[in-house]
């Protein structure tokens, strides 16, 4: 609890959607902790947002635990290519899938991808996201808005909808919502309302689903230190980031990695609809 860096942080500015090799410090993804059980032994799963972040720590995660993965991301190839090298030397199959997932069609290639690329489909993480900050409603443009939902939340359900038709019983959905669900920040206005829209759409789907013995969850970080961070906030909120939760620093990626592995385990048989909170001591009601 005590090892990982504490702000203040000197970290550059960076372009949306950022960059992992430019962060001081370095997320810690579990490159180097990470330890396998053979869990997920022989699973297949989509992780959107995979590349970098907490995309990259469930990627290698899952790999060590067994499963063969497709990594959907945007354009940072790079990322996207270290995260290969990982679920590789996982001894795991990784697919790389470049892209941008507001579209339908776009989301439906992504899982047929998965499913011929892969041999069919267990896991699906909803984990992709866009976010910015604004101090006014006036400064949030209409097509920044309509973004954010693209990405957020429409893609979710197409990607959810195109995955459920190869899902066979036993298999997980997992989508990542924020504490911004349940005490949503006023700078992260578009960003924020996007995520308590995801908390409805899981415990919504996971009754939907239980027919078909798919179960649906979720995890609510807080304030974790992905490339996001340095790309969309004011950089007084980059150099505090993290300072407000009890254990007065971020989340590293490495540190949801077990959460997104236990709503994936088989034996998590009986977990369904339910939001797993990552959020460094601070309560989510």
């Amino acid at each position: 609890m005590t090892e990982y860096p504490k702000p203040p942080f000197d970290t550059p500015k960076q372009t949306m959607p950022g960059k992992t090799d430019k962060m001081n410090p370095r997320p810690d993804h579990g490159e180097q902790s990470y330890k396998g059980a053979g869990r997920l032994t022989g699973k297949k799963a989509v992780i959107t947002g995979g590349d970098s972040g907490i995309g990259r720590a469930i990627a290698i995660a899952y790999a060590r635990e067994g499963a063969d993965v497709l990594i959907s991301y945007l354009d940072e190839h790079d990322d996207a290519e270290e995260t290969r090298s990982w679920i590789e030397k996982a001894g795991r199959k990784a697919v790389l899938f470049p892209g941008n997932i507001q579209t339908a069609d776009h989301c439906r290639q992504i899982i047929d991808t998965a499913v011929s690329k892969l041999g069919g489909l267990d896991i699906l993480v909803n984990n992709a996201a866009h976010q910015a900050s604004f101090s006014d409603i006036g400064e949030i443009s209409d097509e920044e808005w309509e973004i954010t939902f693209q990405t957020n939340i429409h893609a979710m359900f197409y990607l959810t909808k195109a995955a459920v038709k190869h899902m066979k019983p036993g298999a997980s959905i997992i989508n990542t919502a924020s504490i911004n669900a349940d005490a949503p920040s006023p700078h992260l206005l578009a960003y924020a309302t996007t995520k308590g829209a995801i908390q409805n759409f899981t415990a919504g789907l996971a009754q939907m689903l239980a027919e078909k013995e798919i179960r649906v969850n979720a995890v609510a970080p807080g304030p974790i230190w992905t490339p996001l961070i340095p790309s969309t906030m004011p950089d007084e909120n980059v150099r505090n980031f993290g300072k407000q939760v009890p254990m007065k620093r971020p989340g590293q990626p490495a540190e949801l990695a077990t959460a997104y592995v236990m709503l994936a385990d088989p034996l998590s048989s009986y977990v369904s609809g339910a939001t797993i909170a990552v959020t460094g001591g601070e309560p989510i009601l």
